[in-house]
């Protein structure tokens, strides 16, 4: 995490004793386990998929994601802290030991943290998931819709480009929606391991089959060190992931150090305050966005 650090600015936000503090965020992923640096603000978990009570991660790719926007480093002495650390975490898992789900877990999700978000004071939804929209379906307009309903709630939706690049109309769903924040990876040309296979220039891409710009920001998403799940069966606390995945979480971190600062902004005052202050990588619109998310110009307004 020290080089997505010292790359978007977050060393200006702990100057100004900002970690996120009473902001929760939703992360609808693949569960979350109980991690050393998430002690004290694992606010609630919540189990889709099976139904269980008690917090777990059957394949870390949701602890991972949770570890980059809200891991305090606890485990690792404060090195690989993740970017708003005192957040509070709300897990909801949505998606099997595959990192597969169905767009009906994701609703009955979407529906959840909805109903519950003043319950745990929850101000943004982190969504490092998608599909690839091959074309308009019924269940990819139902998917849109719920996540533009959860903005209308007032929820600050950040959702990854996917890493399907890097072609044109490549942003999986539900990024290809024009209310939510789509966040694409502003280093994707460092080849990486995504899953199994070995990537370089993958992150989504727009226009959408609407004609909408995508992604509208983008941040560090290439090896990233962040929380694991596998010291469950005697593993290591971190490991290394990359995509969109990883720099979306990146995004939703920074809104949360943004609410803890200005709690009265709307989900609109965030994503013009991101357009305000990205920095231009110079990069094509449909590539970049806005440009690269920078913590010190998105707080220092």
């Amino acid at each position: 995490m020290n080089h997505v650090h010292s790359v978007i600015g977050t060393s200006w936000a702990r100057r100004q004793n900002l970690t996120g503090k009473g902001v929760g965020v939703a992360v609808l992923d693949t569960g979350i386990y109980p991690h050393p640096d998430f002690a004290g603000r694992l606010f609630f978990f919540r189990d889709i998929k099976n139904g269980r009570r008690a917090p777990y991660d059957d394949n870390s790719h949701g602890t991972h994601v949770a570890g980059v926007l809200g891991g305090s480093g606890e485990a690792s002495g404060g090195l690989y802290e993740g970017v708003a650390p005192g957040c509070g975490l709300i897990a909801v898992k949505v998606l099997d030991s595959r990192g597969n789900g169905t767009v009906s877990n994701l609703l009955r999700g979407l529906f959840w943290i909805r109903e519950n978000r003043r319950r745990f004071g929850i101000r943004i939804v982190n969504i490092s998931v998608g599909s690839v929209p091959r074309r308009e379906t019924g269940e990819e307009s139902a998917l849109i819709r719920g996540v533009e309903e959860a903005w209308a709630d007032g929820l600050v939706v950040v959702v990854a480009a996917g890493n399907e690049g890097p072609g044109a109309r490549t942003v999986t769903t539900p990024g290809i929606s024009r209310k939510v924040i789509t966040v694409g990876t502003s280093d994707d040309n460092r080849a990486v391991r995504v899953g199994r296979a070995s990537l370089v220039d993958y992150s989504g891409r727009g226009p959408t089959a609407g004609c909408v710009c995508k992604p509208d920001i983008v941040a560090p998403g290439a090896s990233v060190m962040s929380c694991s799940a596998r010291p469950e069966k005697g593993g290591r606390p971190y490991s290394v992931k990359s995509g969109t995945s990883m720099s979306t979480p990146v995004v939703s971190g920074a809104i949360a150090l943004l609410l803890e600062k200005e709690p009265d902004m709307t989900p609109k005052d965030v994503k013009l305050r991101l357009r305000e202050t990205a920095l231009d990588l110079g990069l094509p619109r449909n590539q970049q966005g806005w440009g690269m998310i920078h913590i010190a110009r998105l707080l220092g307004l």
